[in-house]
């Protein structure tokens, strides 16, 4: 591994059009889960001007399941949550389309538990966990500090500590690194939506005298790049028209804004939308949490993780570990470790993380990564297993 080098990761706000997409489609996996635990989803959702379109399949107890006005409700609740008002996107005003339907009894049939047949996984497909020393909670600090900068703009937008900020905005913060650990920012970009009264000149020097003290305040102190040339600002120029008006969103387009910022492999499969059942979200998750908790032992200060599934296959059929020279332990023996303590079949990941319930609408903006764990929510992020891997190894 190279020692010194700079690295860039990107964030985007709950106001993106891709985010906002994503949100509507974890309202939906929440409202069906909070109806029936054991249902099954995958909802994607297209957003555009004054347009929300979903489409997909579902699966729930036919006493429970959501109408559609309840379904409409859950996606317009949300877009208000995020604060859309605009004339070319509103929670209230925009059209709305409905055109999910039942899952398909070829794929219920190899996923569901029957007999003594354990459930299988919802897909084929590899999915990857990381964690890295670098940041308290254990995520790459590109991505720690890109979320970060959009997580203060969006509260300041909420609480009205400012008056110029809209829902959508990007991030993107590069780090130099030496002897393997972040040290100073070298560049800061974010592009902001903000209103029409500032698009003058005294309007962008405030906005941008705004951004600037956010970064600041955000990042350790004396890693502000000492080039003010460095700090990018809305830099292709006004950014009046933004949200789903401006690009139209969809559900999974930001799949390494969700998970580490392009510092792991991903495999492909996006999160939001999806019950637990879809080992591309379940055991992307539990992937995460054995990877944080080998970190969290001192066991290694980087390591990477890999497992695979066949559709209608219980048990994964891989399972790799990386420390990336940064190990205590050899990496084959964590490999036989892990799976004794938390079983990884989709059943043994829901039960264990306990992701059978209303959860995930709050994962679905700021990472799904790095979160503090609060009850049921973010589960995958606690680090109850590093006595069990102190003594194991």
């Amino acid at each position: 591994m190279r020692s010194n080098f700079l690295f860039t990761s990107e964030s985007v706000s709950e106001g993106h059009p891709d985010k906002v997409a994503d949100q509507i489609s974890d309202a939906v996996v929440d409202l069906f889960i909070g109806r029936d635990p054991e249902a099954r989803v995958a909802c994607e959702t297209m957003v555009t001007t004054n347009r929300i379109i979903l489409a997909g399949e579902v699966r729930c107890r036919e006493e429970v399941t959501p109408t559609v006005a309840e379904i409409e409700q859950a996606a317009r609740d949300t877009v208000k949550r995020i604060g859309y008002e605009q004339r070319g996107f509103h929670w209230q005003f925009a059209e709305f389309a409905c055109h999910l339907h039942g899952q398909s009894a070829h794929i219920a049939q190899g996923v569901d538990e029957s007999g003594n047949k354990d459930e299988g996984a919802g897909d084929q497909g590899i999915m990857f966990g990381y964690a890295s020393d670098e940041t308290p909670d254990l995520m790459p600090a590109t991505l720690y500090y890109s979320h970060r900068i959009l997580e203060k703009l969006a509260l300041d937008r909420h609480t009205r500590a400012v008056d110029f900020l809209e829902p959508d905005a990007k991030s993107q913060v590069t780090l130099a690194y030496e002897n393997e650990k972040p040290v100073r920012a070298t560049a800061l970009v974010v592009s902001t939506q903000h209103s029409g009264e500032f698009s003058n000149d005294a309007g962008q020097k405030r906005l941008r005298d705004y951004v600037k003290g956010v970064m600041n305040d955000v990042l350790p102190r004396g890693w502000m790049p000492g080039d003010d040339n460095a700090i990018f600002v809305n830099p292709t120029g006004l950014f009046e028209i933004g949200g789903p008006d401006g690009d139209a969103g969809l559900t999974g387009r930001k799949i390494i804004v969700d998970t580490y910022g392009g510092a792991a492999p991903h495999g492909g499969g996006a999160f939001s939308g999806k019950d637990p059942t879809k080992v591309d979200r379940s055991a992307a998750y539990v992937s995460r949490y054995l990877a944080k908790n080998i970190v969290a032992a001192g066991l290694a200060r980087r390591v990477t993780i890999q497992l695979s599934y066949a559709i209608g296959v219980a048990e994964p059929l891989s399972l790799y570990v990386d420390t990336h020279g940064t190990g205590t332990v050899d990496e084959s023996k964590l490999e036989a470790i892990l799976p004794q303590l938390v079983r990884l079949t989709p059943k043994g990941i829901r039960t264990h993380l306990g992701l059978n319930k209303a959860i995930y609408l709050p994962t679905a903006a700021y990472g799904h990564f790095g979160r503090t764990p609060d009850g049921d929510l973010f589960t995958w992020e606690k680090t109850d297993l590093v006595d069990a891997l102190k003594q194991a190894v």
